[in-house]
């Protein structure tokens, strides 16, 4: 098999996940679109590791061994990524990285950018500082 085959559905994997990453709101999207970048990483390090010990008559297989520690690290990267986006989203309420974001930044996370009504008859005015 040709070293384009598995290069070019790897570009495809990569492309994908990058969509996935800029394009999504939702964290767990994020961490699955980061899960698919990494394996075509995966595919490619398989894939050239193949090719040269083929073309080189190496048996060293550096390629797959350092793609199974791109998978070890992958596993822990989901296992925390999740851990954090579920406490996040118990604190809260949500796991939109647009308002996670605002929150990060000092903004106050109920802000709709709408004015706040005003007090009813007979209630005093808050005062703000």
């Amino acid at each position: 098999m040709h070293l384009a085959y598995p290069a070019v559905l790897a570009a495809l994997l990569f492309c994908t996940g990058l969509y996935g990453v800029l394009a999504r709101r939702n964290a767990i999207l994020v961490l699955m679109s980061v899960e698919l970048m990494l394996n075509a990483v995966n595919l490619n390090l398989v894939a050239f590791d193949a090719w040269l010990s083929r073309v080189a008559e190496d048996t060293l297989h550096s390629g797959q061994a350092l793609a199974l520690f791109t998978i070890a690290i992958a596993a822990a990267e989901i296992g925390i990524g999740l851990a954090i986006v579920l406490a996040v989203y118990r604190n809260r309420g949500t796991s939109d990285i647009d308002r996670l974001r605002d929150t990060a930044e000092g903004h106050d996370p109920d802000a709709t950018g709408r004015a706040l009504p005003a007090p009813a008859a007979g209630e005093k005015a808050e005062a703000t500082a």
